[in-house]
Order: structure tokens, then sequence, then C-alpha cells
């Protein structure tokens, strides 16, 4: 799996991979990653201004659920490496919005991932995101 050529992070995180992070190889388990992923979209939302907890608590009763994910694993991360997690947003549409992310060690890409994550009420429908929510997926660097 490999994502656009043209990749371009709007958002870059730094993550140290921690002794809790690895297999007993001191490899970074695969499940980890997806933590590494969700951790910098998270961040990247507060970057740009969007607090969640208020999306959630102002009536509107929004969230982000991750509807689906694709990704490649391309080399290992190991105890001890500090990775960017970086992120750009590719597009929205109605309820659903998507992004590229990658974490990189270096100039290595270690990892890649095409994420599209549906926006919902509290009561677990689909809605169409909120203006501010619609920014995070429209922001390009």
């Amino acid at each position: 799996m490999s994502i656009s050529p043209d990749f371009k992070p709007a958002h870059s995180m730094a993550v140290r991979v921690y002794y809790e992070d690895t297999d007993l190889a001191g490899v970074v388990y695969h499940a980890n990653y997806l933590k590494f992923f969700e951790r910098a979209r998270t961040e990247y939302l507060r970057a740009i201004g969007i607090d969640q907890t208020a999306l959630a608590d102002n009536g509107n009763g929004v969230f982000f659920a991750v509807r689906s994910m694709e990704i490649g694993f391309l080399a290992p991360a190991r105890f001890d490496d500090l990775l960017e997690v970086e992120s750009m947003p590719t597009g929205v549409s109605g309820a659903r919005g998507t992004m590229e992310q990658r974490i990189v060690r270096g100039d290595s890409v270690l990892c890649t991932a095409k994420v599209t994550v549906v926006c919902l009420t509290s009561s677990g429908r689909a809605t169409r995101m909120p203006p501010a929510m619609r920014t995070y997926f429209l922001t390009k660097p």
C-alpha cells in the first residue's frame, strides 16, 4: 500500500518508542502504529484549534469514528527510536473525511495509512460534519 507521491504533511508529531510499545524482539508491535496514528490525528485537531470535547458537549454531540484504514508496514521501528508521525488531509464529503498518514524515522518511511473517519451523533448515527470539523480535512499544507 502506498500513499500519494506528492504527500506533504500538514502536521507532524514526534513519538519516542518505549519498551511498552515493543514485542520481545524490541520491534514496535503492529497495533501500536494505530495508536501513534490516532494520537497524531488528535494533535492535528488541537493544532488547528478544534476542541473535540467542546464538539461533543456543545449540544451537537458529534464525534469521529474510524470507518476504515488501510495500512502498509514497510520497515520496523525499534525500541528508543525517535519517529515522526505525519498527517495530510485528503478530502471531505458529507459525514466522511479522509487523510493519509505515515510514520518516518529520518528519511525512511516505516508505516503508511489511508484513513476514513465518519462523523457520528451521540446516538451513533452518521451526520454531516460541522464546519469546524470540515476544516480539519480541507486544511492543506
